[in-house]
This record gives structure tokens, C-alpha cells and sequence, in this order.
């Protein structure tokens, strides 16, 4: 049965199993789906429409066609119609009404019985073999799964660190989860109602990000009409996610640094500070040790931040869990995009074989697209594709890398051309901003570059005017 409604739960299941009938609740489509393919057998199928709910979810595509119309029955509200077109589509003929009576309930037993559906999914047979695992429903239809040792100690290493008002770094290559690892952070931080917001700190110049985590005054600057509160402020009591933290300029790190020091902040043009009392999670996907060598870093707001540090595996490293996943991100998928699952075991195969460079992005945009296109043997094709490339790519990177080692004069051409090209960009660098007097906007918009590329160019060949 699929229910939000407690009460109608209890009722049905104490009235069921008096007469030895097993009876479980799901709260949605996703669930029921995810107990099916699990391997759940279901003699008959109870939808609870109700007013308030979206019905268009409720009548998943991805769930009822597992159903023939006869094992299908729909409990609604007295004088609701709104589930009626989807009763039609799918040629639902059993309708009770509310309030639910004793002999209602005796009708689902009276139907005729129907050969049971037992799904013969492959990620259901791959789940199988995983001897333990753990998933976690997160905010936004999102989801923590740890199937592997290696990310079920990172599990328990969020538990343990959850509850401590410490600021955490997170790091992991790009769409490893990074976000979901902050998201069951701040489940399991014990401040009851605080809000977790999180920003791209490589989105935005640094004047607009100082703005949007710190907030202004009225007058501040030409338009701000009205003061606006800043995400510090916003998050008091609460999470905040400072994401791509590696790319924040060397003048906002100080600022950063200074908050995160003594949990006072100044508006832009507020005359005195504020405080909040803000948990503080950074994710980058840079190599922070490089980045400090190279000055883009500060070794001071690294070391703040490096109390507690979080490395996220990438996909490549955890391969067990991608069965797991692909299930997960199928179901989903075909509950929100109203289509059905289309997965079979050599597309896991071949996704278990991809080293899936993009992580779990990667996954999420090859399921979705798979959704949408309806076509398994492209996916399969692609995913063989891209493996060969792969492996060839590493052959030829592996040949060469040796040619160059057997070979110094190889090694010294390669050096003098970097040293010639060296010296040709901090030529052309000096004299652009040379020619802007050193206004750095000017200049990069002269390159054509962009302004952070400029910033870091100058840091990186120490030019000064």
C-alpha cells in the first residue's frame, strides 16, 4: 500500500493480517519501487489518492507497470475525482472510498488471485551480493549509499564528526558527492532547525561573493537600495557549505579567515560587526598543498579549516557500489521524468568496467540521458566505447611517458620549450597591464582572458608593478 496516512496504514494492516495477510506501508512511489526491485513480491497494489497529494507522482509510470489493472485499487476521499484519468489510464476498476469500512477491506481479498509479480531486476541480483551496505534519504530527492569498506568508514567518520561545531574540509575530485557528504553533516548536526545554504565560491568575483556571504547596508554601494542579509546571517544557528573553496581569492580568504577566527563579520558599510554562529564546511577539489606552494592559497585559513578533513573516494575506487547506485539513480529518474526503468545486467557490467572519470555526475547524466533516449543498446555501446578509449589512451600515455624517460635530449627540448614559453607570457602579461596601468580589469579584458586567470597569472610569475 502506498500511504502517507498512518492511521489507514494500521488499519488495513490489522484488518489483513487477522486473516494472514502480509501488509506493507510505503510512503511513496519511490519506496514501493525500491522494495519491488529488491525483490519484494506483491499480490495486489493499493493507491492512497488524496487531495492534497500529487497525483501525477503518485501514479508513477516507473511502479504501475509492473502491475496488470487487476491487481491495481485506489482508495480516495469521498467526492474527489482528481485520480480518475489516471484510473482510466490504467484501466483501474477497483475504487474504495473514504471513510474505509471492514467489508471494503474484504473486497481486496475477494480479488481474484493473480500471478504474483517477483522482479527479475539486475541490480536487484547485484544488490544481492553485497553483503552489507547503508542508504540514507537526504533533502531534494537526494541520497547517501556506502556499500564499500571504504565509504562506510567515511560514514562513520561523518557521524563522528556531525555533531561537533568544527569547521570540516572536504575534498574529492569533482562530482565524487561532496555536496551529499555536507548534506548528512548537517542532518546529524545537533542544532534542531538550522538551515544548511551553500555557495560556489568559483562563480563569483570577489566583491559579489563578499557581498553575498557577508550582506549589506542600504547605501553601500551605487544600487543597493535596501540591505540585504548575507549568508552567514542566514545560516546562524546552521550549515554553511563554501564550495569550490580552492578558487576564493587571496583577499577574501583574510575575511574568511578573520570570521571563522572570532565569529564576527561586518556588512558592506554596516558601521559596527555582527556575529553568527555558523558550522563551517569547505569542499575544493584542488590539490590544497599545491595550491599553497603557488600562493593561491593561505596557509594560515588552510590550517583553520583542516582541523577535520573528509577525502571522498572517487567512483573508480568504490566500482562495488555502482550497481547500487544505478538502481537507485534509475528509480529516481523514471519516477520523476513519468517514464519506466530500463536497465539490464550487461549495461551494469559495463558500467562496473568504465573508470567513470566524472564520478557521480558522470553516473547521474548517463542514467538520465539512457531515461530519455530509451535505447540500451546505444548506452551499452557507449559505455564499451569509452572503456576501449580508455585503455588505449593509458597505453599510448604509458609508451610515451617511457620514450621521454629513455630519452634526455627529449627531456631537455621539453624543458627549454616551457621556459621559452615562460618567458613569452610574462612578457605579453607586463605589457598589457603596462598599457592599462596596471588596472587589472582592463588589462583582462585586453587578453581576453578571464579576471580570476589574470589574478592567478600574476601570482604565478610574481609580477608587480
Amino acid at each position: 500500500m502506498i500511504s502517507e496516512d498512518a492511521d489507514i496504514c494500521n488499519l488495513i494492516h490489522s484488518s489483513l493480517e487477522l486473516q494472514s495477510h502480509n501488509v506493507i506501508c510505503a510512503a511513496c512511489p519511490l519506496e514501493a519501487l525500491q522494495l519491488l526491485h529488491r525483490g519484494l513480491v506483491a499480490d495486489l497494489l493499493l493507491i492512497h489518492a488524496t487531495r492534497n497529494s500529487s497525483n501525477d507522482s503518485l501514479f508513477a509510470v516507473a511502479l504501475l507497470q509492473n502491475f496488470s489493472s487487476e491487481k491495481l485499487c485506489i482508495l480516495a476521499e469521498a467526492g474527489d475525482t482528481s485520480w480518475k484519468h489516471h484510473a482510466a489510464k490504467w484501466k483501474i476498476s477497483t475504487v474504495l472510498t473514504m471513510p474505509l469500512l471492514r467489508q471494503d477491506i474484504e473486497k481486496l481479498i475477494a480479488q481474484p488471485s493473480q500471478e504474483t509479480f517477483a522482479p527479475t531486476s539486475p541490480v536487484a541480483n547485484a544488490s544481492a551480493n553485497v553483503p552489507h551496505y547503508h542508504m540514507e534519504e537526504l533533502d531534494n530527492n537526494r541520497f547517501f549509499l556506502a556499500a564499500s569498506p571504504i565509504m562506510m568508514q567515511l560514514y562513520r567518520d561523518v557521524r563522528l564528526l556531525a555533531p561537533v561545531n568544527i569547521p570540516v574540509l572536504i575534498l574529492g575530485e569533482s562530482g565524487v558527492g561532496k555536496e551529499i557528504v555536507a548534506m548528512l553533516l548537517h542532518k546529524y548536526y545537533p542544532n534542531p532547525g538550522g538551515k544548511l545554504l551553500n555557495i560556489n565560491c568559483a562563480a563569483l568575483p570577489t566583491e559579489l561573493l563578499e557581498s553575498e556571504l557577508f550582506g549589506y547596508e542600504a547605501g553601500a554601494f551605487t544600487g543597493a537600495i535596501r540591505s540585504k542579509p548575507g549568508l552567514f546571517e542566514l545560516a546562524n544557528k546552521g550549515t554553511l557549505l563554501l564550495d569550490e573553496i580552492g578558487e576564493m581569492s587571496t583577499q577574501m580568504q583574510a575575511k574568511l579567515l578573520h570570521v571563522l577566527q572570532d565569529g564576527s563579520y561586518c556588512r558592506l558599510g554596516a558601521r559596527s560587526p555582527s556575529r553568527a554562529d555558523v558550522r563551517v564546511l569547505a569542499a575544493t577539489n584542488i590539490n590544497m598543498q599545491d595550491a599553497i606552494a603557488e600562493k593561491r592559497f593561505r596557509e594560515d585559513l588552510y590550517y583553520r579549516l583542516n582541523i577535520l578533513t573528509i577525502t571522498v573516494p572517487p567512483l573508480r575506487e568504490r566500482r562495488e557500489e555502482i550497481p547500487m547506485l544505478m538502481e537507485q539513480m534509475f528509480l529516481r529518474g523514471a519516477l520523476e521524468l513519468g517514464t519506466s526503468v530500463i536497465l539490464s545486467d550487461r549495461i551494469v557490467e559495463a558500467a562496473q568496467e568504465y573508470h567513470w572519470p566524472g564520478n557521480l555526475r558522470e553516473l547521474r547524466n548517463f542514467v538520465t540521458r539512457t531515461l530519455i533516449l530509451r535505447d540500451e543498446e546505444a548506452a551499452y555501446n557507449d559505455l564499451r566505447g569509452k572503456t576501449r578509449t580508455k585503455v588505449f589512451s593509458s597505453r599510448e600515455e604509458t609508451h610515451a611517458e617511457t620514450a621521454i624517460n629513455r630519452s634526455p635530449i627529449v627531456a631537455g627540448m621539453k624543458n627549454a620549450v616551457n621556459e621559452v614559453k615562460n618567458e613569452t607570457e610574462i612578457r605579453i602579461l607586463q605589457d598589457a597591464l603596462s598599457a592599462s596601468g596596471w588596472n587589472r580589469r582592463k588589462a583582462a579584458v585586453n587578453l581576453n582572458i578571464s579576471y580570476r586567470t589574470l589574478l592567478y597569472k600574476i601570482q604565478q610569475h610574481r609580477l608587480s608593478a
